[in-house]
Protein backbone atom coordinates (compact mmCIF):
# COMPACT_ATOMS: atom_id res chain seq x y z
CA UNK A 1 0.00 0.00 0.00
CA UNK A 2 2.98 2.26 -0.68
CA UNK A 3 3.39 5.13 -3.12
CA UNK A 4 6.90 6.68 -3.78
CA UNK A 5 6.03 9.86 -1.61
CA UNK A 6 2.70 8.53 0.78
CA UNK A 7 1.53 5.54 2.41
CA UNK A 8 -2.34 5.29 3.55
CA UNK A 9 -4.26 3.48 6.19
CA UNK A 10 -3.74 3.15 9.56
CA UNK A 11 -1.78 0.06 9.64
CA UNK A 12 0.67 1.59 6.49
CA UNK A 13 1.23 4.52 8.41
CA UNK A 14 1.91 2.76 12.04
CA UNK A 15 4.33 0.39 10.46
CA UNK A 16 6.08 3.13 8.12
CA UNK A 17 6.72 5.20 11.63
CA UNK A 18 7.41 1.96 13.81
CA UNK A 19 10.13 1.44 10.76
CA UNK A 20 11.75 4.80 11.48
CA UNK A 21 10.29 6.55 7.87
CA UNK A 22 11.18 10.26 7.62
CA UNK A 23 7.63 11.53 7.96
CA UNK A 24 6.79 14.67 6.22
CA UNK A 25 3.21 15.19 7.33
CA UNK A 26 0.26 13.06 8.34
CA UNK A 27 -3.85 13.86 7.54
CA UNK A 28 -6.06 12.59 9.59
CA UNK A 29 -9.82 12.65 8.90
CA UNK A 30 -11.85 14.88 11.18
CA UNK A 31 -13.65 12.71 14.13
CA UNK A 32 -11.88 9.31 12.85
CA UNK A 33 -11.79 7.17 16.30
CA UNK A 34 -11.00 3.59 17.15
CA UNK A 35 -8.30 1.68 18.68
CA UNK A 36 -5.60 1.99 15.88
CA UNK A 37 -6.14 5.63 15.73
CA UNK A 38 -5.02 5.75 19.21
CA UNK A 39 -1.86 3.98 18.52
CA UNK A 40 -1.42 6.48 15.83
CA UNK A 41 -1.74 9.29 17.78
CA UNK A 42 0.05 8.36 20.58
CA UNK A 43 3.02 7.53 17.99
CA UNK A 44 2.82 11.44 16.07
CA UNK A 45 2.70 12.68 19.59
CA UNK A 46 5.85 10.75 20.69
CA UNK A 47 8.21 11.72 17.65
CA UNK A 48 6.59 14.53 17.48
CA UNK A 49 5.25 14.15 13.51
CA UNK A 50 3.14 16.77 12.18
CA UNK A 51 -0.24 15.66 10.89
CA UNK A 52 -3.78 17.97 10.08
CA UNK A 53 -6.56 16.71 10.55
CA UNK A 54 -8.86 17.46 7.69
CA UNK A 55 -12.47 16.73 5.81
CA UNK A 56 -12.66 13.08 4.13
CA UNK A 57 -12.37 15.03 0.74
CA UNK A 58 -8.78 16.32 1.30
CA UNK A 59 -7.85 12.63 1.70
CA UNK A 60 -9.62 11.46 -1.27
CA UNK A 61 -7.68 14.26 -3.61
CA UNK A 62 -4.63 12.12 -2.59
CA UNK A 63 -6.22 8.61 -3.21
CA UNK A 64 -9.42 7.19 -3.60
CA UNK A 65 -8.08 3.69 -3.05
CA UNK A 66 -8.96 2.26 1.45
CA UNK A 67 -6.86 5.13 3.04
CA UNK A 68 -8.89 4.35 6.25
CA UNK A 69 -9.04 8.04 6.81
CA UNK A 70 -4.96 8.40 6.79
CA UNK A 71 -2.40 9.93 4.63
CA UNK A 72 1.18 9.73 5.46
CA UNK A 73 3.65 12.06 3.32
CA UNK A 74 6.85 10.11 3.53
CA UNK A 75 10.25 12.43 3.02
CA UNK A 76 12.27 11.31 0.59
CA UNK A 77 15.25 13.61 2.66
CA UNK A 78 16.48 13.32 6.06
CA UNK A 79 16.09 16.28 8.30
CA UNK A 80 18.90 17.53 10.27
CA UNK A 81 18.52 19.15 13.41
CA UNK A 82 20.37 23.35 12.90
CA UNK A 83 21.41 23.00 16.70
CA UNK A 84 23.78 20.04 15.27
CA UNK A 85 24.51 21.64 11.98
CA UNK A 86 26.14 25.07 13.17
CA UNK A 87 28.87 23.72 15.81
CA UNK A 88 29.60 20.96 12.83
CA UNK A 89 30.36 24.42 10.21
CA UNK A 90 32.80 25.88 12.89
CA UNK A 91 34.14 22.85 13.68
CA UNK A 92 35.01 22.25 10.16
CA UNK A 93 36.49 25.75 10.18
CA UNK A 94 33.99 27.19 7.64
CA UNK A 95 32.35 30.58 7.74
CA UNK A 96 28.53 29.66 7.97
CA UNK A 97 26.22 30.81 4.95
CA UNK A 98 22.42 29.70 6.06
CA UNK A 99 19.38 30.01 3.96
CA UNK A 100 16.16 30.45 6.02
CA UNK A 101 12.96 30.04 4.00
CA UNK A 102 9.80 31.48 6.18
CA UNK A 103 6.87 29.28 4.60
CA UNK A 104 7.98 28.96 0.96
CA UNK A 105 4.92 26.63 0.09
CA UNK A 106 5.39 26.48 -3.71
CA UNK A 107 7.36 23.20 -4.54
CA UNK A 108 8.80 23.81 -7.48
CA UNK A 109 10.01 27.59 -6.08
CA UNK A 110 11.43 25.88 -3.11
CA UNK A 111 13.03 23.44 -5.42
CA UNK A 112 15.01 26.24 -7.80
CA UNK A 113 16.12 28.08 -4.39
CA UNK A 114 17.89 24.79 -2.93
CA UNK A 115 19.81 24.20 -6.67
CA UNK A 116 20.99 27.78 -6.47
CA UNK A 117 21.78 27.39 -2.32
CA UNK A 118 23.49 24.23 -3.48
CA UNK A 119 25.86 26.25 -6.32
CA UNK A 120 26.42 28.93 -3.71
CA UNK A 121 27.63 26.99 -1.32
CA UNK A 122 25.12 27.38 1.37
CA UNK A 123 25.56 25.12 4.16
CA UNK A 124 22.40 24.62 5.42
CA UNK A 125 18.60 25.27 4.49
CA UNK A 126 16.42 26.36 7.50
CA UNK A 127 12.74 25.45 7.11
CA UNK A 128 9.03 25.67 9.59
CA UNK A 129 7.93 22.61 10.11
CA UNK A 130 4.55 24.03 8.81
CA UNK A 131 3.55 26.01 6.23
CA UNK A 132 6.53 24.74 4.37
CA UNK A 133 6.49 23.45 0.79
CA UNK A 134 6.40 19.07 1.22
CA UNK A 135 9.93 18.24 -0.13
CA UNK A 136 8.98 15.47 -2.81
CA UNK A 137 9.70 13.81 -5.94
CA UNK A 138 8.81 17.93 -7.97
CA UNK A 139 10.96 19.03 -5.55
CA UNK A 140 13.99 17.14 -5.72
CA UNK A 141 13.97 17.09 -9.54
CA UNK A 142 13.38 21.08 -9.95
CA UNK A 143 16.10 21.27 -7.74
CA UNK A 144 18.78 19.15 -10.00
CA UNK A 145 19.36 16.74 -6.90
CA UNK A 146 20.57 18.90 -4.49
CA UNK A 147 18.08 18.36 -2.21
CA UNK A 148 19.45 15.03 -1.34
CA UNK A 149 23.07 16.68 -0.79
CA UNK A 150 22.08 20.15 1.10
CA UNK A 151 21.11 19.09 5.15
CA UNK A 152 17.92 20.91 5.11
CA UNK A 153 16.55 21.68 8.89
CA UNK A 154 13.10 21.35 9.91
CA UNK A 155 12.21 23.18 12.76
CA UNK A 156 9.00 23.26 15.05
CA UNK A 157 9.90 26.80 16.01
CA UNK A 158 11.52 28.99 13.65
CA UNK A 159 11.71 31.94 15.58
CA UNK A 160 13.64 30.07 18.42
CA UNK A 161 15.74 28.33 15.79
CA UNK A 162 16.70 31.98 14.65
CA UNK A 163 17.31 33.00 17.66
CA UNK A 164 19.63 30.37 17.87
CA UNK A 165 21.33 31.41 14.70
CA UNK A 166 22.33 34.69 16.76
CA UNK A 167 23.64 33.10 19.59
CA UNK A 168 25.53 30.99 17.85
CA UNK A 169 27.26 34.29 15.86
CA UNK A 170 25.62 34.66 12.87
CA UNK A 171 24.12 37.59 11.84
CA UNK A 172 20.38 37.55 10.32
CA UNK A 173 19.51 39.80 7.44
CA UNK A 174 15.93 39.62 6.29
CA UNK A 175 15.15 40.24 2.72
CA UNK A 176 12.45 42.83 2.70
CA UNK A 177 10.90 45.51 0.16
CA UNK A 178 10.31 47.54 3.78
CA UNK A 179 14.78 47.00 4.01
CA UNK A 180 16.45 50.37 4.32
CA UNK A 181 19.87 48.72 3.08
CA UNK A 182 20.48 47.93 -0.47
CA UNK A 183 21.64 44.45 -0.37
CA UNK A 184 24.91 45.26 -1.87
CA UNK A 185 25.53 47.72 1.18
CA UNK A 186 25.40 44.48 3.58
CA UNK A 187 28.32 42.85 4.88
CA UNK A 188 27.49 39.39 4.21
CA UNK A 189 30.93 38.39 4.81
CA UNK A 190 30.58 37.38 8.57
CA UNK A 191 28.70 34.43 9.69
CA UNK A 192 25.49 34.90 8.23
CA UNK A 193 21.60 33.75 7.49
CA UNK A 194 19.87 34.93 5.16
CA UNK A 195 15.92 35.57 5.82
CA UNK A 196 13.59 34.68 2.44
CA UNK A 197 9.32 35.26 3.19
CA UNK A 198 6.30 34.13 1.76
CA UNK A 199 5.69 35.47 -1.86
CA UNK A 200 1.94 36.33 -0.40
CA UNK A 201 3.02 37.66 2.99
CA UNK A 202 6.67 37.93 3.50
CA UNK A 203 8.57 37.25 6.58
CA UNK A 204 6.85 36.60 10.02
CA UNK A 205 6.44 39.74 11.46
CA UNK A 206 7.86 38.08 14.08
CA UNK A 207 10.91 36.91 13.15
CA UNK A 208 11.07 40.55 11.36
CA UNK A 209 11.52 42.22 14.65
CA UNK A 210 14.67 40.29 15.74
CA UNK A 211 16.77 40.22 12.67
CA UNK A 212 19.92 42.19 12.93
CA UNK A 213 18.65 44.00 9.07
CA UNK A 214 16.52 44.13 6.79
CA UNK A 215 17.53 44.42 3.26
CA UNK A 216 15.88 45.26 -0.18
CA UNK A 217 16.69 44.42 -3.69
CA UNK A 218 16.39 47.76 -5.86
CA UNK A 219 13.30 47.19 -8.18
CA UNK A 220 13.07 49.87 -11.01
CA UNK A 221 10.44 48.25 -12.83
CA UNK A 222 6.56 48.86 -12.95
CA UNK A 223 5.58 45.03 -11.62
CA UNK A 224 7.58 45.89 -8.03
CA UNK A 225 8.21 41.90 -7.69
CA UNK A 226 10.57 39.28 -8.01
CA UNK A 227 9.85 35.47 -8.23
CA UNK A 228 11.14 34.40 -4.24
CA UNK A 229 13.40 31.80 -6.01
CA UNK A 230 15.19 34.58 -8.13
CA UNK A 231 15.55 37.20 -4.91
CA UNK A 232 17.09 34.58 -2.87
CA UNK A 233 19.54 33.65 -5.80
CA UNK A 234 20.58 37.78 -5.72
CA UNK A 235 20.90 37.58 -2.19
CA UNK A 236 22.81 34.28 -1.90
CA UNK A 237 25.41 35.16 -4.96
CA UNK A 238 25.75 38.56 -3.45
CA UNK A 239 27.08 36.74 -0.72
CA UNK A 240 29.50 34.49 -2.62
CA UNK A 241 30.99 37.55 -4.07
CA UNK A 242 31.78 39.62 -1.04
CA UNK A 243 33.17 36.62 0.39
CA UNK A 244 35.32 35.81 -2.99
CA UNK A 245 36.61 39.68 -2.60
CA UNK A 246 38.02 38.83 0.81
CA UNK A 247 40.06 35.91 0.34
Amino acid sequence: MEDKNFVFGLHSTIEAINAGKEIDRILIRKGLQGELYMELMKLIRQFEIPFQQVPVERIDRVTRKNHQGVVTFISPIAYQPITEIIPMIFEQGKNPLILVLDRITDVRNFGAIARSAEVAGVDAILIPEKGAAQINADAIKTSSGALLTIPVCREKNLINAVRFLQNSGLKVIAASEKGDKNYFSCDMTVPLAIVMGSEETGIDTAILKIADEWTKIPQLGIIQSLNVSVAAGILMFEAVRQRILIC
